[in-house]
């Protein structure tokens, strides 16, 4: 009779320790969970608000032949999509990329307003790949730099459309 009681007894504590295994589980789904919804989506990207200037169609005809004008606009159309292959590369072909960038900018187009924004635009493409390259940067941090190119590349374009309007009106010789 004790023995079928010590053996009962130690089934219980079987039976109970067997349950911890499951709040074991439940933790590692939650921390699952929580690593998913870090990622960045197309759908955390189109959520990101700022003032998106496109180029004025003389704009678009003056930049016909700024290559790498052509390829950062693309580029940045990919990363609205959640393509970071680009911009999470290596180092130096993005510092490669933006010498090219700026040598290939037309001569009308360097004017103060410009190369600053041009400035613009390089940092935060650094500080874009930086905070994509390392693996201890908040999501937070790397929305904020996605942002922050986005917004300096709308800028860009709205000193490119401002130069040309402002040089439109300068050839305006009053009657």
């Amino acid at each position: 009779m004790k023995t079928r009681f010590v053996l009962l007894y130690l089934c219980g504590i079987m039976v109970m320790s067997c349950g911890e295994d499951t709040n074991t589980t439940q933790v590692l789904e939650t921390t699952d969970n929580t690593e998913q919804s870090a990622k960045i989506t197309a759908k955390t990207i189109e959520s990101i608000g700022y003032k998106d200037y496109a180029l004025s169609s003389e704009s678009e005809s003056a930049v016909v032949t700024w290559e790498r004008y052509h390829e950062l606009a693309t580029q940045i159309s990919y990363l609205k999509k959640a393509d970071f292959s680009f911009f999470n590369g290596d180092i130096e072909l993005l510092k490669k990329f933006t010498e090219e960038f700026k040598t290939q900018m037309p001569d009308q187009f360097k004017v103060n307003p410009i190369l600053s924004r041009n400035a613009i635009v390089e940092t935060d493409l650094l500080k874009l790949n930086e905070n994509l390259t390392l693996d201890n940067i908040k999501r937070s941090e790397k929305l904020l730099s996605i942002k922050a190119l986005f917004v300096s590349f709308s800028n860009l374009n709205y000193q490119i459309n401002e130069k040309l309007e402002s040089d439109f009106y300068d050839k305006i010789q009053p009657e």
